[in-house]
Formats: C-alpha cells, structure tokens, sequence
C-alpha cells in the first residue's frame, strides 16, 4: 500500500514546518501549511489576515458571545454583515475539513497541523508523524525568529498549549497521544535528518523498503 497523504504535527519550535516543506519539495507533493490559511481566506471571501487570526486557536467564549449577538442584531434588522465581520473559528473549522478532506481526495500532499491527523485519522493510506524537540534546541531555534526580548519559554507554553487546547476542542482528542500517530521523533537539531527519517519510515511502513 502506497501512502497517499502524510501529516505532520509539531511542538512550536521543533522545527516541524521545515521538516514537512523539505519532504514535500523532495517528494513533489503539494504542501499545505501557510497555503492552507490562503485557500481558507479564498473560499471564505475574506483576508489572509483575518484567517490566521484564527489558525489552531480557540476562540475565547466572550468574544464567540459577542460575534452571536453581532450576527442576532444584523439579521433582526435585515442589515447583512460584512464576510470578515461573519468569519468566525466554526467556519474556519469547517472550510478547513474539507480543504483538507480535498487535499486526501487529490493525493501527494503533506499537511502540517490544523487537525489533520484527527481528520484523517481512519484513512489507512495516510502516515500521521509528530514531531517534537528538546526545550533547548526549541529555544535557540525561536530566538532566531521570534523578536528581540520575547519571552521565548512563555511562547512555546502558550502556542503548544493553544494547539493542544484546539485539538481538545474540536475533535475531543489528546493533541500528544502516540495512538493518533504511526511515528513520533525528535528533530533535535538536524532538520533535514529528521526529513529523511520520516520518509523512511512512511516507504517501509508501506513496504516499498
């Protein structure tokens, strides 16, 4: 059995991104990372912008109250809202499952995050990978990137949290559970190693090694 579609989870800071970019181009397969957020924004009618405000977050209950009674107000009195005023994380969920869902339909595709591994969790050709770093590695890796004086700790905390939370959330799923993948592995800090480690474990599980 071929695989089809591979997904790939990350901690903030392991490097994941890169790692699902580097197999993606090395396999020729589409890659749907910050391209999701573009395909969403297209088919919602609505900035990038106002998409990744809602990438892997949870929507805080008080504003989800306040964009109910926005919606409430407006169709009452006959008055229709701009799409970027409509565009909330259940329509954001929802574009983003069948993105996704396409994306299996079409084949050779590498998807990083957003639930996918949830989405697509009964799809016997689809290889689910996680990957993760040491604290350390993930520090030096995001002080690079991250702005000058940011609470680099407190941002993986946060982000990771967040990406766990989302995954609670929305498909009542343990974002760290080892069941909901075929391969967890450390990037520590050779990317392009960890590239090719999950490409080999996804032809051998598949029997082409």
């Amino acid at each position: 059995m071929d695989y089809r579609v591979l997904t790939v989870s990350r901690e903030f800071g392991s490097g994941g991104g890169r790692i699902a970019q580097s197999i993606a181009k090395r396999l020729g397969w589409k890659l749907l990372d910050g391209a999701l957020i573009d395909e969403i924004a297209c088919a919602a009618h609505v900035d990038a912008g106002v998409v990744s405000r809602f990438d892997e977050h949870v929507e805080g209950w008080l504003r989800r109250m306040n964009r109910q009674a926005m919606r409430g107000a407006a169709m009452a009195a006959g008055v229709v809202l701009e799409q970027e005023k409509c565009f909330d994380a259940d329509i954001m969920t929802d574009l983003t499952r069948q993105i996704i869902e396409h994306a299996y339909e079409t084949g050779n595709c590498v998807i990083v995050g957003r639930g996918a591994q949830c989405i697509l969790q009964s799809r016997a050709d689809v290889f689910h990978a996680f990957v993760y770093a040491p604290l350390r590695v993930r520090i030096h890796r995001l002080r690079a990137r991250l702005e000058p004086g940011a609470n680099v700790e407190q941002r993986i905390r946060d982000v990771d949290e967040e990406r766990a939370h989302y995954l609670k959330l929305r498909f009542g799923k343990e974002w760290i559970n080892p069941h909901l993948y075929d391969l967890l592995i450390s990037s520590g800090e050779d990317e392009e190693q960890t590239a090719r480690v999950i490409e080999f474990a996804m032809a051998k599980a598949a029997g082409c090694v």
